[in-house]
């Protein structure tokens, strides 16, 4: 099922957490931002939407870093429903596509809960003090594969961030699968 982001919460601060790796160490949030800001993006391993922009979001990701902007990618479906998001896969998922970046699993999805996040992929921009300025799309491809001079949303306002420390007023909100959450022992 599609879900849609809400719009910025300008100035939200960021949540840091030690989450287990696909590399076989664990990471702190906070310890990939770079010295201009951090995106913080939920994906998985099986949603269409990531699917499609899965190269997009690797060369944002690595353009970026340029700019001092870090990135850091957490899976928090839950993968006794979905086993194709299972950690194992996930390890699969970021060797095939070449993943820059950590990609970390958000097994109790508590840090999923903490940001809000709603769907994959959903994009969180952080600028140096750690204050929520983006919460969009990376551009306005959605299931396919869109053609490559796309404007680029998230690169574009993480650029803007890293600049000037605020993110654009007008945003675009990102669009994906649902976050599948885990039932709660009360409700089964």
């Amino acid at each position: 099922m599609a879900a849609s982001a809400p719009v910025c919460d300008f100035g939200r601060p960021a949540v840091d957490a030690r989450l287990p790796g696909v590399d076989g160490t664990s990471h702190s949030i906070f310890e990939q931002a770079g010295g201009k800001g951090l995106v913080v993006a939920f994906i998985c391993n099986h949603c269409p939407y990531v699917n499609a922009v899965i190269a997009r979001i690797v060369r944002d990701a690595t353009e970026l870093k340029a700019h001092g902007v870090g990135f850091v990618a957490i899976s928090a479906n839950d993968a006794e429903a979905y086993p194709e998001d299972s950690f194992d896969n996930m390890k699969v998922f970021a060797r095939r596509n070449a993943l820059a970046f950590p990609y970390l699993y958000d097994e109790d999805q508590a840090i999923a809960k903490a940001y809000g996040a709603v769907c994959t992929p959903d994009f969180f921009g952080f600028n140096k003090d750690m204050k929520l300025q983006y919460r969009g799309r990376l551009d306005a491809s959605r299931k396919e594969i869109g053609p490559a001079d796309l404007r680029r949303d998230l690169y574009e306002a993480m650029v803007m961030v890293a600049l000037f420390g605020k993110g654009p007023a007008e945003q675009q909100p990102s669009i994906g699968c649902a976050i599948k959450w885990k039932t709660p022992a009360s409700q089964l």
